[in-house]
């Protein structure tokens, strides 16, 4: 990495970390692109007894037993619909693999630090230990999601097991 800095310097470029912008309402995330597997369109779940109602329950990706987290419910929004904008973004962080579903996908962003500010102290949808901070492009605010954070380690073997039991 510190020969892409050297490269980038030579180039009078500044290097940035790359993130997903996705919408959940009118509100624009950022996720890790690092972290991002795959995103596909939203299909029908096998629903799990007795989880949580973000939980909205597994799907067989290839062979491996993918659990459905919807990001929407999590965050604790009104009227949630599912629609041909709708996707799950599959995610592979920590050895796992989850699913997320989001209103819609809509770039890839590189951001560099000086984009990147603080998160606030009060909460927006969210908690503020959930965010990495607020990426400002222009005129567009983008909230930037530490995941592996927003699923804490409880809700992970939760769903974990939610995967496990299938």
């Amino acid at each position: 990495m510190a020969g892409l800095a050297a490269v980038s310097k030579l180039a009078g470029e500044t290097v940035g970390q790359e993130f997903l912008i996705f919408t959940l309402g009118n509100e624009e995330y950022g996720i890790d692109i690092l972290k991002v597997q795959e995103i596909r369109g939203y299909d029908q779940v096998t629903r799990i007894a007795n989880t949580p109602a973000f939980i909205k329950g597994v799907t067989n990706l290839r062979g491996v037993i993918v659990p459905i987290i919807d990001l929407r419910v999590k965050f604790s929004q009104q009227g949630v619909s599912y629609d041909e904008n709708t996707v799950v973004i599959v995610l592979n962080f920590g050895q796992r693999v989850v699913g997320i579903v989001v209103d819609g996908v809509s770039d890839v962003l590189s951001l560099t630090t000086d984009q990147i500010r603080p998160a606030p102290e009060f909460a927006v949808t969210l908690a503020t230990e959930y965010l990495t901070g607020l990426g400002s492009l222009g005129e567009r605010m983008l909230i930037l999601v530490d995941i592996e954070k927003l699923l804490s380690s409880e809700e992970m073997s939760l769903v974990d097991s939610v995967a496990k039991s299938v």
